[in-house]
């Protein structure tokens, strides 16, 4: 699988060429990016690191949506329940990431906190396991690593397990990150690579005789060669992108911050209802809801009832803990499943969104191939079936 670090782009023959204007107008910028989470931020930081003069523009500060909400699971096995382009793009994302972790940690001095712990697919005595091992069984067939535990075994590599987990899908290779340090992280690089960061609203992306010519702020016009829509559960809000209000919808998902001294578990936990992500420090991050609720964001009593009724059930040593957090955030959920990755209906216009659960894992693989969209004028084959105009009016 092809990596980008550094300024390197490599990637898969290309052989869909986005047709258009050959001549863009005078631009202020090369690349407007709308969005300054990790999404945006890693966008920014290829397109500037390939030489580009390029201006993010965030509402709020850099990271601090759904980004720094999010658990933080590189879990593209745990979440492949069927071998399909999203899961390949999930596991071509994964691949990326101890070497981002790496140059992150240069260009910054952050530790953005990638392990490789493993995550564990717990089930109760009344679960039907057929559905499990079925996963198994495919992605075995594929080359992945998993294995199938009953519960004994399953407390062998954790012994603070519920004593009624019966049986257990282990994947050791789908690591974790923090997602706080990561939205910290890339922002600061791709400023240090020569991107600038400016909070402003964006009112609309401009669109002339079908090219994307830059944005409109309250009372200011930016022109750019291309526009980059990172915009999360906002997207389908940003006018002149095409896109019904439909295409990406928010979804809320409330999260907890547990602390247990010596908790000694090491691998993510996955059960009926939500997952438990062990820091590695006696702090664990547990959650999360799905709900419709809009765009409100709050922490409810019910939405932090299930989490704690889940996280205790698969391990009860959790019952001591001490509750030091809790928070919402708003995920981009996109109507049919897919994210949108590349180019939009208007020429200049990309989109890196509506990637609903796994907007972290997808980070470095999206920007990839957004840039490299970006920077050559072409699709790379692997975005045919994330493409944004399937949506288009």
């Amino acid at each position: 699988m092809a990596a980008a670090v550094g300024g390197r782009m490599d990637g898969p023959r290309l052989t869909r060429p986005l047709h258009g204007p050959t001549k863009p107008p005078m631009a202020t910028y090369d690349s407007v990016v709308i969005g300054g989470g990790v999404m945006g931020s890693a966008v920014a930081l290829r397109l500037a690191q390939a030489g580009q003069k390029v201006l993010v523009l965030e509402k709020a500060v850099p990271g601090a949506e759904a980004s720094s909400a999010a658990g933080g699971i590189l879990g593209a096995q745990i979440e492949g329940h069927e071998d399909s382009p999203t899961f390949r793009l999930c596991l071509a994302s994964r691949a990326l990431y101890p070497a981002l972790a790496e140059e992150l940690r240069e260009a910054t001095g952050i530790d953005v906190g990638f392990r490789r712990c493993g995550v564990l697919k717990v089930a109760g005595p009344s679960e039907d396991f057929a559905p499990l091992r079925a996963r198994a069984a495919w992605q075995r067939g594929l080359g992945l690593a998993v294995e199938e535990l009953f519960g004994d075994e399953a407390r062998r590599l954790e012994p603070d397990l519920a004593p009624d987990v019966a049986f257990a899908l282990h994947f050791p290779d789908d690591p974790q990150v923090d997602p706080r340090q990561l939205a910290r992280a890339l922002p600061l690089a791709a400023q240090r690579a020569g991107a600038t960061f400016r909070a402003a609203l964006v009112r609309r992306v401009l669109v002339e005789d079908g090219r994307a010519t830059g944005v409109q702020l309250d009372g200011e016009t930016i022109h750019a060669g291309a526009v980059v829509v990172a915009a999360g559960a906002w997207t389908s809000l940003v006018e002149g992108i095409g896109l019904p209000h439909e295409a990406v919808r928010p979804v809320r998902g409330q999260m907890l911050r547990l602390f247990l001294r010596g908790l000694p578990l090491r691998r993510i936990v996955f059960a009926a209802r939500g997952y438990v992500v062990p820091r590695g420090d006696g702090t664990v991050i547990t959650g999360s809801t799905m709900e419709d609720a809009g765009f409100e964001k709050k922490v409810t009593a019910g939405g932090v009832a299930s989490i704690l009724a889940n996280a205790l059930a698969a391990v009860p040593a959790l019952a001591g803990a001490e509750l030091v957090e809790s928070w919402s955030g708003l995920r981009p959920a996109p109507a049919d499943g897919a994210p949108l990755i590349g180019a939009g209906a208007a020429h200049g216009l990309f989109l890196a969104s509506g990637h609903h659960r796994n907007g972290i894992l997808l980070t470095p693989e999206t920007a990839r191939l957004v840039a490299e969209t970006v920077l050559t004028g072409r699709e790379p084959e692997a975005l045919a079936p994330f493409s944004p105009r399937r949506f288009a009016r």
